[in-house]
């Protein structure tokens, strides 16, 4: 189940930092948003997941979030984001869940 909630806190971080500066024209709210919402999808990976996943997926939110602004000027803003987005959320889908024991990888 945090898979799916640490998914959608991310998404939630990419879409709805966008939308929020869209929508006020206030860049620091929108890194707010943006802030929260990465920092509660980085605790449940790191939970989930570990340290090491969380850091690369944390890597990917960040990553996604300043490459999405060169590819709007390419494809438009809401394409560059949606499409990071759903990169960062296939990954997370991927990566973002329980660690296995050693007794489920026999």
């Amino acid at each position: 189940m945090s898979r799916i909630v640490s998914t959608a806190l991310a998404t939630t971080g990419l879409v709805g930092g966008y939308a929020t500066g869209r929508a006020t024209k206030k860049r620091p709210l929108a890194a707010v948003v943006l802030g929260a919402a990465g920092a509660g999808a980085f605790l449940l990976w790191m939970k989930d997941a570990g340290t090491a996943k969380a850091i690369a997926l944390i890597s990917a939110y960040l990553g996604g979030f300043g490459a999405s602004h060169p590819l709007a000027k390419k494809i438009g803003a809401w394409p560059a984001v949606n499409s990071v987005t759903a990169g960062v959320a296939i990954l997370s889908l991927v990566l973002g869940g329980p660690k296995k024991n050693k007794d489920e990888l026999s």
